[in-house]
């Protein structure tokens, strides 16, 4: 697939890049997506859940009545589940939820959420580019410009660069990461990806 580089003002610079079929036009795998998001989910779940059961709670234990003879139902003490204030049955404890993943899968699923991308035409290249200072108003200009300041868009760059990245910071709705960071819940969460020119060639090493 061929695509255009744009500058970051919106301007054709009259130059192509071909993005891989080996990356960007394979035969999707969706269980490989729903394990690689499931496992990004999971775990960014604090795990911290915590309800006091009837050995955790302050109480008195002493018999609250006699054990024949009041026509109820038998209670040893006032902990338990069934009266107000007592501790709960089987409560949500604290634990972690995280899951190992393969590589080859967490890598499939990228290849294959880029290619969802791709094939709806929702990929961008941008020529090289920085700013002088770490200006919102630079960023959000670059968006105008380019007609994407009304949709989710995720900017990938194939270098740390911090002015871009202070800029993008307070801007609803996007998102900036390197090459390296890429992952598959964050392409599919975003309505256009932006790549700069370098992080193409550079995505190619890493998932070939």
């Amino acid at each position: 697939m061929e695509l255009s580089i744009l500058k970051h003002t919106g301007e054709d610079t009259g130059k192509k890049v071909t993005l891989s079929d080996a990356i960007f036009d394979i035969e999707p795998n969706d269980h490989a997506i729903y394990l690689d998001v499931k496992q990004r989910l999971a775990n960014a779940r604090q795990g911290t859940h915590k309800s006091k059961e009837r050995a955790e709670i302050s109480g008195s234990t002493r018999k609250i009545k006699k054990q024949k003879g009041t026509g109820t139902a038998r209670a040893g003490s006032i902990k338990s589940p069934i009266f107000k204030g007592g501790g709960r049955v089987f409560g949500p404890t604290p634990r972690d939820y995280s899951f190992k993943l393969n590589k080859k899968v967490k890598r499939l699923a990228r290849m294959s959420a880029l290619t969802y991308k791709a094939k709806d035409q929702m990929i961008s290249v941008l020529e090289g580019f920085s700013f002088d200072a770490p200006k919102t108003k630079s960023y959000k200009e670059m968006l105008s410009k380019l007609s994407f300041d009304s949709i989710k868009t995720l900017l990938v760059l194939p270098e740390n660069d911090k002015n871009i990245f202070l800029a993008s910071r307070n801007i609803q709705n996007t998102q900036v990461l390197t090459v390296d960071n890429l992952n598959t819940y964050d392409v599919l969460h975003a309505d256009r990806i932006l790549f700069v020119e370098g992080s193409v060639e550079k995505l190619d090493n890493l998932l070939k």
